[in-house]
C-alpha cells in the first residue's frame, strides 16, 4: 500500500494574469474550437467513445502500429531516454504523469508497451489541433476527448465581469461556443467511458495537474480528483512518470520519462473525499520525487526550436 512520505512545495494552479499572451492564447482557442476539421476529428473521437460505452466494436488500428509510427517520429526528431525501465508497467494500469508540453502523450504512448492500450484522457483541441495528431489519432483512436475551457479562456471570462470590460466580447462568444466541460451530463460521461475502458483490460493516460505546467521540475497543484476516482472505484494501481525536458523543444533534444513504482490503493466503489485528498497526495509527493530539483536547459545550439514548439502545440 501506498505510504505518506514528507510534503514537497508546488506552484499554485491558479488562472493566468491578463497579460496580451493570456489574451492571444484564448483567442487561438477559440479559433480552434471553430475549426471544421477539429470538428470532425472531435465527432469521430465521440463516437468511438460512445460505442465503448455501448460495449460495441471499435474501429482503430493495432497497438503495434500506433507505437511504431509514434516512435519513429518522435525518435527522428529527439533524443528519448527512459530511466528505470524496468518499471515501464506490462500490464494494465493507470499512468498519471507532469505535463509540459502538447508532446507529453506522444513521448509517453512512443515508450510503453503497444499492449495493453492506451488511451489518452485530454483536452479536444489540444489532441486534434495539427493535422499530423489527426491523422495519426483518427487512425489510431486512443482517446476520451474533453470539450472544456482553457485556463486562460476561464481568465478572460472573469475579467470581463470585473476590471476588463473591453473583453466582454471575447468573453460573451467562449461562455457560448465553449462548454465549461464540468456538467455532471459530461462527467458522467467521461466515467462511463473510463468504467467501460478499465473493464477490458485497457490502460489510461492521465495528467492530473489538468493544464500544462509553467516550470520544469515542478507541479500545478491541486491536481484533478479524477485520477484518485479511477484508481479508488477500479482497484487499478496508478503508475507515476515524470516527463523531463519537453517544456521547450527543440532538434535532437534529450526527453526523459522516469518511471516510478506502482502506487496501490483500497479499492473503494464510493470513495470518501479524505480517500481521494489521501490518494492526490500520495501521487504528488510521489511524482515530485522523481522530478528534478535543479532542471538546467542545455547551452547547445537549439535547432529547430520555433517549428517544432509549434509542430506539437
Amino acid at each position: 500500500m501506498a505510504s505518506l512520505a514528507p510534503k514537497p512545495s508546488f506552484a499554485s494552479n491558479t488562472l493566468p494574469p491578463l497579460t496580451p499572451e493570456t489574451i492571444q492564447r484564448a483567442g487561438e482557442g477559440l479559433e480552434a474550437s471553430r475549426h471544421p476539421a477539429l470538428k470532425r476529428s472531435y465527432a469521430q473521437a465521440f463516437g468511438q467513445l460512445q460505442a465503448i460505452i455501448d460495449g460495441k466494436f471499435e474501429h482503430r488500428v493495432s497497438g503495434k502500429l500506433r507505437h511504431w509510427a509514434l516512435r519513429s517520429l518522435i525518435h527522428a526528431l529527439f533524443q528519448v531516454k527512459v530511466e528505470y525501465p524496468d518499471k515501464i508497467p506490462q500490464r494494465q494500469v493507470i499512468l498519471a504523469a507532469n505535463h509540459l508540453n502538447h508532446i507529453d502523450p506522444f513521448l509517453l504512448l512512443s515508450e510503453v508497451p503497444a499492449s495493453p492500450y492506451y488511451y489518452i484522457l485530454g483536452d479536444a483541441r489540444s489532441l486534434f489541433n495539427q493535422s499530423w495528431k489527426r491523422l495519426i489519432l483518427g487512425l489510431s483512436g486512443g482517446v476520451i476527448p474533453l470539450e472544456r475551457r482553457w485556463s486562460e479562456e476561464t481568465a478572460i471570462i472573469e475579467g470581463a465581469n470585473t476590471q476588463r470590460r473591453d473583453l466582454a466580447p471575447l468573453a460573451k462568444a467562449i461562455e457560448r461556443e465553449i462548454p465549461s466541460g464540468g456538467d455532471i451530463k459530461t462527467m458522467r460521461q467521461i466515467e462511463r467511458a473510463v468504467q467501460a475502458i478499465l473493464g477490458r483490460k485497457d490502460g489510461i493516460i492521465l495528467f492530473p495537474e489538468g493544464r500544462l505546467g509553467t516550470t520544469e521540475g515542478q507541479l500545478m497543484l491541486p491536481f484533478k480528483r479524477g485520477t484518485a476516482l479511477y484508481a479508488l472505484r477500479s482497484g487499478i494501481p496508478i503508475v507515476p512518470v515524470a516527463i523531463i525536458g519537453t517544456k521547450n523543444l527543440y532538434f535532437r533534444k534529450t526527453l526523459t520519462l522516469r518511471f516510478g513504482e506502482p502506487l496501490v490503493f483500497s479499492q473503494s466503489q464510493h470513495p470518501k473525499r479524505v480517500e481521494v485528498e489521501a490518494v492526490l497526495e500520495v501521487l504528488a509527493q510521489s511524482l515530485q520525487a522523481l522530478l528534478p530539483t535543479d532542471y538546467q536547459e542545455s547551452d547547445e545550439l537549439k535547432l529547430f526550436c520555433n517549428f517544432l514548439n509549434q509542430m506539437f502545440c
